[in-house]
């Protein structure tokens, strides 16, 4: 079973942020920069929260805000579920069903160490299914 670690020695390291100051447009031109669906927030070194594609469409678009401004600390969700790159991805699909989450910023003490994505973890999924499969294929065959 892959860890997180797995994933982010796979796919990098790399993590777009936004400070909570920034405006909600500055933040949705990173996400379009990097094609991405969330950036972290950070205030200094600090994860202070996670701005997403629904959150903008669900607290600036549907409720008539302007994404010039609006800053990403009245839209962002301040209460941020992350997980550590020791956690197992069956882990980390769990805590996404439970709070209905695409994107886990990954921790490494208080330090930002990564983001996951729902994409991330169906791929590390299919990947280990399909090693299960040439194993036991192999073991049958001989």
């Amino acid at each position: 079973m892959q860890t997180v670690a797995d994933i982010l020695d796979g796919k990098g390291r790399a993590v777009w942020s936004v400070k909570p100051t920034d405006t909600v447009l500055d933040a949705l031109r990173v996400m379009a920069e990097h094609d991405i669906g969330a950036v972290a927030v950070v205030d200094g070194e600090k994860l202070v929260g996670i701005f997403t594609e629904r959150d903008y469409a669900r607290k600036v678009v549907l409720i008539g805000r302007s994404s010039r401004d609006s800053a990403v600390k009245d839209i962002m969700v301040p209460k941020v579920i992350y997980v550590t790159p020791e956690q197992f991805v069956d882990d980390c699909m769990a805590l996404m069903t439970e709070h209905r989450l695409r994107h886990l910023p990954v921790l490494e003490g208080k330090r930002l160490a990564g983001m996951i994505s729902i994409g991330d973890l169906v791929k590390a999924t299919i990947e280990d299914h399909e090693f299960t499969i040439r194993e036991l294929h192999s073991y049958v065959t001989g």
